[in-house]
């Protein structure tokens, strides 16, 4: 079983935390966690793209001239591709992007990343944070210290105060352990984890 150091928002050392193996102990797996993430990703998209072909561009409906004898290049119709205001050729369509990813996939995806994190270096569990007030630079300073530029801050329960004055820092993204996601996790240079995530992570991952 993993153990990782436990800080305070000073990230002075108060102790130490068993992990769970089955969330923070699996193989690295970067093949499964990119099919996942890029159906997650597609899932996203509204697949509402549309041009309009030839046959969906009003008017046309008469030869613009005869086939021969003019000199010009025949023509059969002013909606054509190759014509202004003419209709797309091969052009998007609405399409539907979905690829059904079950909840175990999902959630082995997200093991597998927050795993990576330890074995990295870049996770920091903290034993709680809290401010007196709603104060961006009281928050920035609590980055500083965890050296968590940017970071990803995951709460095990709602905090206005803290939320509120984390919302002004473009580098630092705070978020309920509910609310995690592939794609943010990807994304952070740093995850820092409250003790009280961790227990919520791990009842509902492992």
């Amino acid at each position: 079983m993993a153990q990782i150091k436990v800080v305070d928002q000073a990230n002075k050392a108060v102790g130490k935390r068993e992990l769970n193996p089955a969330v923070f102990g699996l193989e690295a797996d970067a093949g499964f966690v990119h099919r996942v993430y890029t159906a997650v990703a597609m899932s996203r998209r509204a697949g509402t793209h549309s041009t309009k072909t030839r046959a969906e561009v009003s008017g046309g409906g008469k030869k613009p001239w005869k086939q021969k004898g003019t000199g010009r290049a025949r023509q059969g119709s002013i909606r054509a591709a190759q014509w202004r205001h003419g209709g797309t050729a091969h052009g998007p369509q609405p399409h539907d992007y979905t690829t059904r990813i079950n909840k175990k996939e999902r959630n082995k995806a997200l093991c597998i990343v927050l795993s990576d994190c330890l074995r990295d270096g870049r996770l920091t569990v903290v034993n709680k944070i809290e401010l007196p007030g709603i104060k961006t630079k009281d928050f920035a300073s609590i980055v500083d210290a965890l050296g968590a530029g940017k970071g990803l801050f995951v709460l095990g329960s709602p905090d206005a105060v803290v939320e509120l004055s984390a919302r002004n820092l473009p580098s630092a993204r705070i978020v309920l352990d509910g609310q995690l996601s592939l794609h943010d996790l990807l994304k952070c240079e740093r995850l820092v984890l409250t003790e009280a995530a961790v227990e919520k992570l791990e009842g509902r991952l492992a």
